[in-house]
């Protein structure tokens, strides 16, 4: 269940997170019109690059179109990347106030938003449910359960905390923001403490004296090459009490001692240091990485007229261009696709944002962040994973344009409504736009269900011996049902 916060406004106002960096003002338009009338949609961008942030806001005519979008548009793949829907708190306490938020970790990987939300629903009003993802769409096993109130959110730690879900034993406990983290871990015992950026003058002595008045030392020693050698800058001190190293630490950290700045914090276990040093060397290769990947762009519908020199050309106004090149086939035939690489993601993105749909030869450009194909492969997967058969009530109505895979005499399967990605060769300036928002129109007409049904095979009748004509309707159709798959 979902609670919706007092106020008129606050019903019919609603936070959309997760939202794929692709996502536009319309298509998320499109997308809550079909629970009702929607008065304004926004995509939140930064101000600067005009990239989306990742979340937007939604407002609807009357509260039960509110409600019904939550209960119906939550945790829905939009370019594969399930959203969340709930209502929006304009008051900024209620969201940093962190009452009724709780951490679980250690999930299976098989949890995702909406079996996390079925699970902790039981104790409560659910405001907000996330499982906290990968730039691949995988879980990373931990999730955040937000409650309407302190209460059902204590609740669920009590029932919930130390159980097995998915053969695995969850923590569930109240959520603590980084900033009071930082503060448990620094509270953490301990009684030696380690000093550097030392004065080369500074001795044995010196260091005791300082820190003398903070408790009892057993042990004060400035590091040195060798047997009264050079000093290293760096040195150590041992209180008897854990409360006093504490102390001296909060005291002495950043003070000058003959022009020098200490820094004064706990000693670490050398395979303590090696494990914080590696965290923050992958963390820096990560954050290249992805400043790299978000200054790559993928472009495609592109004229065969288009060469590398070209396309440079067009993108050039907007930055500089570290790198440009029009896909070729063997033979030096373009593929009518293409990467061109910024200096900067703030310039990719105002290419962009500025290219994307332009008329290029006749064309309209399609121009996207480029993806890893392992990354591409992962979200694709992630996104069919949500395809599910079910049951085709019989009916007489008009049936729906039909589709023949690979073109005509190719293939025996058919199918009605959109054909399934990769089954139809992209057809210029209408090809790309399919993949924009499964289920949604590209003329923007409307949502049709985003589904396809295979036809049981037809089969002609064979003719009389003797040579007798073919019976009236002599193609028939088998009246057994048949699977339909469709997009949850």
């Amino acid at each position: 269940t979902t609670v919706a916060p007092e106020t008129q406004f606050g019903t019919t106002s609603l936070y959309v997170g997760d939202l794929d960096l692709n996502v536009t003002d319309s298509q998320l338009f499109e997308a809550f019109s079909q629970m009702g009338q929607v008065v304004s949609v926004r995509v939140c961008r930064d101000s600067a690059t005009r990239r989306s942030l990742g979340y937007g806001y939604v407002n609807v005519t009357n509260p039960p179109d509110a409600a019904r979008a939550i209960q119906e548009l939550n945790y829905i793949p939009l370019y594969g990347k399930p959203i969340r829907v709930m209502y929006s708190h304009r008051d900024p306490s209620v969201r940093r106030s962190g009452a009724g938020n709780i951490f679980i970790k250690n999930l299976d990987q098989s949890i995702d938003h909406k079996a996390l939300h079925d699970t902790f629903s039981t104790f409560g009003n659910i405001v907000s449910c996330k499982v906290a993802v990968d730039a691949s769409g995988q879980s990373k096993g931990y999730g955040f359960v937000q409650y309407a109130d302190e209460e059902s959110a204590q609740k669920a730690i009590e029932k919930l905390n130390g159980m097995l879900l998915n053969d695995k034993q969850v923590y569930v406990g109240p959520f603590l923001r980084k900033q009071e983290r930082d503060s448990t871990a620094n509270k953490t015992k301990f009684n030696n403490v380690y000093v550097k950026n030392l004065a080369e003058s500074t001795t044995d002595d010196d260091l005791k004296k300082a820190f003398a008045e903070y408790g009892e030392i057993t042990s004060a020693v400035v590091m040195k090459d060798g047997e009264g050698g050079k000093s290293k800058g760096f040195g150590f001190v041992n209180f008897e009490n854990a409360d006093d190293a504490a102390k001296a630490v909060e005291s002495l950290n950043g003070k000058m001692f003959d022009d020098k700045e200490w820094y004064v914090g706990r000693a670490q276990k050398k395979s303590e240091r090696e494990t914080e040093l590696r965290v923050r060397h992958e963390e820096s290769l990560r954050e290249a990485a992805e400043r790299f990947q978000s200054s790559n762009l993928y472009v495609k519908n592109l004229d065969s007229s288009v060469s590398d020199e070209k396309l440079k050309e067009m993108f050039s106004p907007f930055g500089t261009v570290t790198s440009c090149k029009v896909m070729r086939d063997p033979s030096g035939i373009s593929k009518g696709s293409g990467f061109v690489a910024f200096s900067t993601p703030e310039e990719a993105t105002e290419a962009m944002s500025q290219l994307s749909g332009k008329m290029v030869e006749g064309k309209p450009l399609y121009v996207a962040i480029a993806q890893r194909k392992e990354d591409r492969r992962v979200r694709l997967q992630a996104q069919f994973s949500q395809v599910r058969p079910v049951a085709m009530p019989p009916s007489a109505g008009p049936r729906m344009p039909m589709f023949s895979p690979g073109g005509p005499g190719i293939g025996q399967q058919m199918f009605y409504g959109q054909a399934p990605p990769n089954m139809i060769p992209p057809q210029a300036g209408y090809g790309y736009q399919q993949q924009l928002v499964p289920g949604m129109r590209p003329g923007g007409r409307g949502p049709v269900p985003n589904y396809f049904m295979p036809m049981v095979q037809q089969q002609q009748q064979q003719q009389r011996p003797g040579g007798g004509g073919r019976r009236p309707g002599g193609i028939q159709q088998s009246q057994h049902q048949v699977p339909m798959m469709q997009h949850q």
